[in-house]
C-alpha cells in the first residue's frame, strides 16, 4: 500500500543554482570562440575552406536549371530533327556532379570543426564544473545537471550541422535564384519569390517561438522526471526500508505526465506549422508560374524560360519545406545550449588571487584566527574560532553534531572562505596560496568514503596518479587492507561498484585510508575516519594511523572520544566556538563539557556491552 506522502516534497531546487539568464544571442556569442578558436589555425582554415566549398556547391546548383532550360529551347524549335545539344547536356551533367562533389567535400572538411567544437565545449564544461564551489555542488540536482550537459552538447552539434549544411546553403541558393530571376526576367519574378519566402519565414518564426516555449516546458518536465528517477535509484535501499516504491513511482509518473501534456501540445503546433507552410509555398508557386505562363503565351519568353522558372521554384521548395524542420531543430538546439552556457557563465566562488604563491615544502603548521562562517540562508556555524596546530603534532576537534567540525575541514581545503578571520598554513593565508599546492599538502580520510566505480587498484592509486603496483600494494598493506584484497578472486582488479557499494563500511574506510597514505600529505585530516568501523577494526586502523602520523600534522575530527585520547591537544567545540582545550587528562580533571561527553559515552558503551 502506498505511503501517504505529500504531493510536494519541499521547495523546488534550481537545476543550475546561481546561473544567470541568457538570451539566444548571448548563447551564440559564447559559441563563436569555440567555432573560431584563436589557438587553432588549422580549424580556422577548415572553416574558410568549408564556406568556399559551400558557395561553389550552390553556384553549381543554381546553374543547373539554366543549362536545362537552354537545352529545352535548343530542342523545341527543331522538334523532330536529329540535333542534340550535346555540350549543354554534358555541361548539365558536369554541374550536377560539381554541386554534389562540392557539397560532400564541404561536409567532410567541416566535420572536424563541428566535432572539435563539441569536444572543446564539453571539456570546458567539465573543467568548469570542477572549478565551481562546494556550495554549488551541494545545491545542484545531479540528474538534471547531467541532462542539461548532454542536451547542450548535442544541441551544439545540431546547430552547427544544420546551420552549415542546410540553413546557409538554402539562404545562399535563395539569393542566387532571386538575382538570376531578376536578370533573366524582371523584378516581378524576384519580388514574388522574395515575398513568398518572407511570408514563409515570418510564419515559421512566429510558430517556432510558440513551439520553443513548449520545448522549454518539455525540458523542465524531463529534467524533473529524470532527476527523481536518478535520486530514487541512488537511494534504492532507503526506498526499500520505507516501502516507498509506489510513492516513488507516483512522483515519477506525475513528472512524466507533465512531459506528456507538453509533448502533445508540441505535436499539435507542428501540424499547424506544416500546413501553413504548405499553403504559402503553393500560393507562391501558382502566382509565379501564372506570370511565367502569361509571358510565354505573349511571346515574351520561350518554353525554356517557363521550364526555368518552374525548375528554380521547385528547387527552392524542397529546402524551404525542410527549412521549417531545420529552423525548429536549430531553435531547440539553441534552447538546449542555453542551459549549458548558463552553466559556463556561473563564476567560481573560490579563485586564486593574482600573484598567489605555491606552498613549497610545507611544514604543516595550521592556524585558525578568529574564524567566523555561515552557510547560505544565514545559518551561523563558526563564531570567532581560534586554534593552533603545530607542525608534526596532533590536534583533535570534538563536540556535538552540528558544532562545525566538518566545516573546519572544508575551510582548511578552501572549499569555502571564512566570512571573517583567517586560516593559515605555515604563516600563509590560504587565500594567498595556489590552490593546487594547498590541496596537495592536505590529505583527508572522510567519514563517508566515496569511491569511484572502478577497480580497487584505481581507487587507491587515485591518491598518487601514476603510482606503480608496488606502491599501491604498500599503501594497502599500511592500511591493513592487503590481506582482504588478496582473498578476492580478482584481487586489486576487483570493481568496487558505484560509490563503493560492493564493499562494507570498514573496507571502504580502509581503502580511503590507503589512498591518503599513498598521497603522503604533510597535513592529515581524519574526519570521523573510524565512525563506520567496529571496535576491533577501529583499533587496528588507529594503530595504522598512529604509524602514519609521526612527522605529519594531524587534525582529528571525532565524535567517538576514544579515538582522540592520545592527541597532543583537544579542542571542544560548542555554539561555533572553542569552549575548552587541553589534553585528555587535563580536560577530564577540569570536569567541564569534555568530561560530560566522556561520561555519557562511557555509559553508552557499558549499556551496549551489558545488552550484548
Amino acid at each position: 500500500m502506498m505511503r501517504s506522502f505529500g504531493r510536494n516534497s519541499g521547495p523546488p531546487v534550481a537545476i543550475l543554482p546561481g546561473a544567470p539568464e541568457r538570451s539566444i544571442a548571448a548563447t551564440l556569442r559564447s559559441l563563436l570562440p569555440f567555432l573560431w578558436p584563436r589557438d587553432s589555425f588549422s580549424m580556422r582554415v577548415r572553416v574558410v575552406i568549408a564556406v568556399s566549398l559551400l558557395i561553389g556547391a550552390k553556384g553549381a546548383t543554381v546553374l543547373v536549371p539554366l543549362l536545362y532550360a537552354r537545352a529545352v529551347d535548343a530542342l523545341a524549335p527543331k522538334f523532330g530533327v536529329a540535333t542534340v545539344p550535346v555540350a549543354l547536356i554534358l555541361g548539365y551533367g558536369l554541374l550536377r556532379v560539381l554541386s554534389q562533389g562540392f557539397g560532400e567535400l564541404r561536409d567532410a572538411v567541416f566535420a572536424a570543426v563541428q566535432q572539435r567544437t563539441v569536444r572543446r565545449v564539453a571539456l570546458s564544461t567539465f573543467r568548469h564544473l570542477h572549478e565551481l564551489s562546494l556550495r554549488f555542488h551541494l545545491d545542484r540536482q545531479t540528474g538534471a545537471l547531467s541532462r542539461a550537459i548532454d542536451r547542450g552538447t548535442a544541441g551544439i552539434e545540431t546547430v552547427l550541422r544544420l546551420s552549415v549544411f542546410s540553413v546557409v546553403p538554402t539562404l545562399a541558393e535563395v539569393l542566387f535564384v532571386t538575382v538570376l530571376l531578376w536578370r533573366l526576367f524582371d523584378w516581378r519574378y524576384a519580388a514574388l519569390t522574395v515575398t513568398g519566402i518572407a511570408a514563409f519565414l515570418a510564419f515559421t518564426l512566429a510558430c517556432t517561438g510558440w513551439r520553443v516555449r513548449i520545448r522549454r516546458q518539455m525540458n523542465e518536465a524531463d529534467n524533473t522526471a529524470k532527476t527523481k528517477a536518478l535520486d530514487s535509484l541512488l537511494n534504492y535501499e532507503t526506498v526499500k526500508y520505507f516501502g516507498a516504491e509506489a510513492h516513488e513511482a507516483t512522483r515519477f509518473d506525475r513528472s512524466m505526465a507533465d512531459y506528456e501534456r507538453a509533448a502533445v501540445r508540441g505535436q499539435l503546433t507542428l501540424s499547424a506549422l506544416n500546413f501553413g507552410q504548405a499553403v504559402i509555398v503553393a500560393a507562391t508557386l501558382v502566382a509565379t508560374m501564372l506570370l511565367a505562363a502569361s509571358g510565354v503565351a505573349g511571346g515574351q519568353f520561350s518554353v525554356g524560360h517557363f521550364v526555368l522558372v518552374n525548375t528554380y521554384l521547385m528547387q527552392l521548395v524542397v529546402p524551404l519545406n525542410m527549412f521549417g524542420f531545420v529552423y525548429r531543430e536549430i531553435r531547440q538546439g539553441l534552447v538546449d545550449m542555453e542551459q549549458l552556457f548558463r552553466l559556463l557563465a556561473i563564476p567560481p566562488e573560490i579563485t586564486e588571487r593574482p600573484g598567489a604563491v605555491p606552498l613549497a615544502a610545507p611544514e604543516g603548521t595550521v592556524v585558525f584566527e578568529h574564524v567566523a562562517f555561515a552557510y547560505a540562508g544565514g545559518r551561523q556555524v563558526l563564531r570567532d574560532l581560534s586554534f593552533h596546530l603545530p607542525a608534526g603534532r596532533t590536534l583533535a576537534l570534538v563536540g556535538a553534531t552540528g558544532a562545525g567540525k566538518s566545516t573546519i575541514t572544508r575551510l582548511l581545503f578552501r572549499f569555502y572562505d571564512p566570512a571573517s578571520g583567517r586560516v593559515l598554513i605555515d604563516g600563509h593565508d590560504l587565500r594567498d596560496l595556489q590552490l593546487e599546492s594547498l590541496r596537495a599538502a592536505i590529505g583527508v580520510v572522510p567519514q563517508d568514503a566515496v569511491l569511484f566505480n572502478d577497480s580497487i587498484a584505481y581507487n587507491i592509486a587515485y591518491g598518487k596518479p601514476g603510482a606503480t603496483p608496488a606502491e599501491v600494494e604498500r599503501a594497502a598493506k599500511a592500511a591493513r587492507l592487503h590481506d582482504f584484497i588478496a582473498r578476492l578472486p580478482q584481487g586489486y582488479d576487483t570493481v568496487v561498484g558505484e560509490r563503493g557499494m560492493k564493499l562494507s563500511g570498514g573496507e571502504k574506510q580502509r581503502l580511503a585510508l590507503a589512498r591518503v597514505l599513498l598521497k603522503a600529505p604533510r597535513i592529515l585530516v581524519l574526519d570521523e575516519a573510524t565512525s563506520a568501523l567496529d571496535s576491533r577494526t577501529e583499533q587496528e586502523v588507529l594503530q595504522t594511523l598512529r604509524a602514519a602520523a609521526p612527522g605529519r600534522s594531524t587534525l582529528v575530527i571525532a565524535h567517538r572520544l576514544s579515538t582522540v585520547v592520545e592527541a597532543d591537544e583537544i579542542v571542544v567545540l560548542a555554539d561555533g566556538g572553542a569552549v575548552e582545550r587541553g589534553t585528555h587528562a587535563s580536560l577530564l580533571a577540569l570536569g567541564g563539557a569534555y568530561a560530560e561527553l566522556w561520561r555519557l559515552q562511557q555509559e553508552r558503551e557499558r549499556r551496549a556491552a551489558r545488552a550484548a
